[in-house]
């Protein structure tokens, strides 16, 4: 475990950046300071280091994930060299215990707290790299244009209830808006499949990952960006819990024996691509239908078996990805 001579403890919001520095936790000595959210405000931040003697080189910077806010302290601490800790929200609102009121400055300094009492589980940050955040940004297009499509095509209901002069003009500007947004939509697939062919790494992963019967290219490339190209989770087993496809066990003491069944804080986009995947490879993989069929006759839960189906796929997926070569269905070669 790594030790470090200041923990800054940052609260991200929309134009402001609420700092506490933590030079001697132990004593809770610490000290608060508020800058602007840019790259002058940052600054201001290691500068503010520097004047009271500390080495910014060894601090460790502090924050939650709030998106795009964010964006400008990861690029700025990744572009100096400067160890960052990118801390889930829900991790430090459950450590605080019992707590009255709330500010700025108050989350700022749990969040210091948090990374001094839990440096044991630090993963430092790393801004992913210019292809993957470009298919991030485009992936959230994407969802926002097939939500638009839906909503559009909703509309067709009407006319079968209500009288034609009415609905046909109506009808008609929507059927031109569908259109545009359809071809936005193409313009956006056909942007996120240059990205991944003009890029060696994420081209060879996104084939090896379609090599897996029921993965699509969709799925590919979400696996690719939630992964960072596979650098943020060292095996299947961490992915599938962040995905919401790992059960859980539900007991306490001799009296008490839940369901086993999976959390509900999870990747609900990844979760919902995998229940497709799964779906489809069912049906086109005989090995896994086989496997399917078969729990199911053991009176298993439908739902359940196809859980351990979606986790099967994301196994495969680890293992072609550190195997660097396709998917290999043994069994049609089975005598």
């Amino acid at each position: 475990m790594k030790n470090y001579d200041c923990i800054v403890g940052i609260d991200v919001s929309k134009l402001k950046l609420d700092v506490v520095f933590l030079v001697k936790p132990e004593g809770k000595q610490h000290k608060h300071i508020i800058v602007s959210n840019d790259k002058k405000g940052i600054k201001g931040i290691v500068n503010h280091l520097k004047k009271n003697g500390v080495n910014p080189s060894k601090s460790l910077f502090c924050f939650e994930d709030t998106g795009v806010y964010s964006s400008p302290l990861c690029y700025y601490l990744s572009a100096n060299q400067l160890r960052y800790w990118i801390i889930p929200a829900l991790e430090i609102k459950r450590s605080k215990g019992i707590s009255r009121g709330k500010t700025d400055k108050s989350d700022a300094r749990d969040i210091a707290f948090y990374a001094h009492t839990h440096l044991h589980k630090i993963r430092e940050g790393k801004v992913a790299e210019k292809d993957i955040a470009e298919l991030k940004l485009l992936i959230s297009e994407r969802d926002k244009l097939l939500k638009s499509i839906r909503l559009f095509e909703s509309n067709k209901e009407n006319e079968k209830f209500l009288p034609a002069e009415i609905t046909k003009k109506m009808l008609k500007i929507n059927k031109e808006t569908i259109k545009h947004l359809k071809k936005s939509l193409l313009k956006i697939e056909a942007r996120m499949l240059e990205i991944v062919s003009g890029n060696e790494m994420l081209s060879e992963q996104q084939e090896l990952l379609t090599s897996i019967i029921g993965i699509g290219t969709q799925t590919a490339i979400n696996l690719i960006v939630v992964t960072k190209g596979f650098t943020t989770f060292d095996n299947w087993r961490q992915l599938a819990c962040y995905a919401g496809v790992a059960p859980f066990e539900y007991s306490s003491g001799s009296s008490i024996r839940g369901r086993t069944k999976v959390s509900h804080l999870a990747d609900k986009k990844l979760k919902s691509l995998l229940n497709m995947c799964a779906m489809t490879a069912v049906k086109l993989d005989s090995e896994l239908r086989l496997y399917y069929e078969r729990k199911v006759a053991e009176g298993k839960s439908k739902m359940l078996v196809l859980n351990n189906v979606r986790a099967k796929l994301l196994a495969r997926a680890f293992a072609v990805i550190n195997r660097g070569t396709p998917y290999l269905n043994i069994r049609k070669y089975a005598s």
